[in-house]
């Protein structure tokens, strides 16, 4: 089948943040993983786990998203400063109830982006937290002149303020973040962003409202209509289940059977018509789109993995996962005139991560090898595409500093497909063309095997006269750059 590009026509920026990660205090997601501390017998540049820092630099991560997720709610962020032996401990209610000693706190949090190159997402308390609590957390971190909250984040060890790019108020406040109905939603928004403090008047922070979970169309409309004018970003959550409900079973992660491979894509690809329907209520009060949709926690959420804590939401991750990851971000870059951030979930060890750690062991996901290959099309210019395209393929093209970049999923179970893209006429060799694909529909990564699926050079491309030609194998991802 046969593709047209459009590369002559201007398209919009795709925002590199939609390459964003999550990580909260859940499970193995911070400690031991990103975190194991100054002391630790594994390597580590002031408490950061290095292997997986060096790994994360390798993919660019543009933002990460901190402390929740449902954490958030139940975080309060004095008890993670100062010395680590005079730091409070707690119980995390919401994941496992095991004792979180708020080792990794903000100035942990903000070692971890210096080291990554990435920036602030912050997500604040807003349900069992004050608004007197929020603004001094944002004093702390950003008042550079002399205040309470500033010395005595001088008195922690740090001279400079640090920069917020992103602040959430507010986390699935319709659920587990409050139970709030929408019209009492929006007034405690519009509340608590009153007296959230801007320090800093040319990089003002970026304030993200809870917006909806899935399709609850209502809340959009709701907040968009009592508290629209003052937020710059409302978040969105839809997760990918193959069984498409919340109940006990999920599915497994692997040896599932090929119904499931189905029924996930068909699941993954509905994002598409959320972001659609959301992103039109939102057009009803912000027709120049100045409001942007935050989709702040996606991906695969399967049966943990067996034998380990049940509130720890640690799964293996397969092609399957690496299919909902270009398939997502495919479908993001679609509506990049509205979409300027996206945060997987999460990071490391939970849900659809990124990297799983066992110890000092470390390897890397086929979701990691995706947002490696889709790298180039971080803020780069959207490029739109004319024609049928081929039964369980999805693809995204963007162009930036003279080059086109394809990205191509065929998620078909078994079939290849034969795919030609014309109109790119200007662009005359093959620059770069990697591919990712596995034989099994469960194929992964393991300790003991931690290259069983990994990206790798692809030959089944030519660039002639005609267009652009290629043949996707069956579960493939493929991204190719001419120039």
């Amino acid at each position: 089948m046969t593709i047209e590009l459009v590369p002559q026509k201007s398209g919009p920026q795709i925002s590199k943040y939609i390459y964003g990660q999550f990580s909260e205090h859940l499970g193995n997601g911070i400690y031991g993983s990103l975190y194991v501390g100054k002391n630790s017998k594994i390597p580590n540049v002031n408490g950061m786990r290095s292997d997986v820092v060096n790994a994360l630099k390798k993919i660019h991560v543009p933002v990460l998203r901190w402390p929740g997720g449902l954490f958030a709610d139940t975080y309060h962020w004095v008890d993670g400063i100062g010395p680590m032996d005079t730091r409070k401990k707690i119980v995390n209610t919401n994941w496992g109830d095991v004792t979180e000693n708020n080792h990794f706190g903000t100035h942990e949090y903000f070692e971890l982006l210096h080291q990554l190159g990435a920036d602030a997402y912050i997500n604040a308390n807003i349900g069992s937290g004050t608004v007197q609590e929020m603004a001094e957390w944002v004093e702390y971190m950003t008042m550079p002149g002399e205040s309470p909250m500033a010395n005595l984040r001088r008195k922690n060890g740090r001279q400079d303020p640090w920069r917020v790019k992103f602040f959430g108020i507010g986390n699935e406040s319709w659920g587990g973040g409050g139970n709030m109905r929408p019209e009492y939603y929006s007034d405690v928004y519009r509340q608590y962003q009153t007296f959230m403090p801007q320090y800093d008047k040319d990089h003002p922070i970026y304030k993200v409202a809870c917006g909806p979970n899935e399709d609850d169309y209502n809340w959009t409309d709701t907040v968009m209509k009592y508290a629209g004018k003052y937020l710059d970003g409302i978040s969105l959550h839809f997760y990918t289940l193959p069984k498409g409900t919340w109940g006990q079973n999920k599915g497994d992660a692997t040896d599932f059977p090929e119904s499931e491979w189905d029924s996930t894509m068909t699941r993954a690809k509905h994002m598409d018509e959320l972001i659609t329907r959301h992103s039109t209520i939102m057009d009803k009060y912000d027709p120049e789109k100045r409001v942007n949709l935050i989709v702040d926690e996606w991906g695969t959420w399967f049966d943990v993995e067996k034998g380990t804590n049940p509130g720890f939401l640690h799964q293996q991750n397969t092609i399957r996962d690496a299919m909902v990851a270009a398939i997502n971000l495919n479908i993001f870059q679609k509506h990049a005139d509205r979409v300027y951030m996206a945060n997987i979930a999460q990071m490391v060890n939970v849900l659809q991560s990124m990297i799983l750690t066992k110890g000092d062991k470390m390897i890397k996901t086929p979701t990691y090898y995706v947002f490696d290959m889709y790298q180039k099309h971080m803020d780069a210019e959207f490029v739109e595409g004319v024609g049928e395209v081929p039964e369980n393929v999805t693809y995204a093209a963007s162009q930036k500093d003279g080059k086109l970049t394809i990205s191509i999923c065929n998620y078909d179970a078994h079939d290849s497909k034969d795919v030609n893209f014309v109109g790119i006429k200007p662009f005359k060799a093959i620059d770069s063309a990697k591919i990712l694909t596995a034989n099994k529909l469960d194929a992964h990564n393991t300790f003991d095997d931690p290259d069983e699926v990994v990206e790798k050079d692809f030959s089944g491309a030519t660039l002639n006269d005609e267009g652009l030609s290629m043949d996707l194998p069956s579960k493939s991802v493929v991204t190719i750059t001419v120039k």
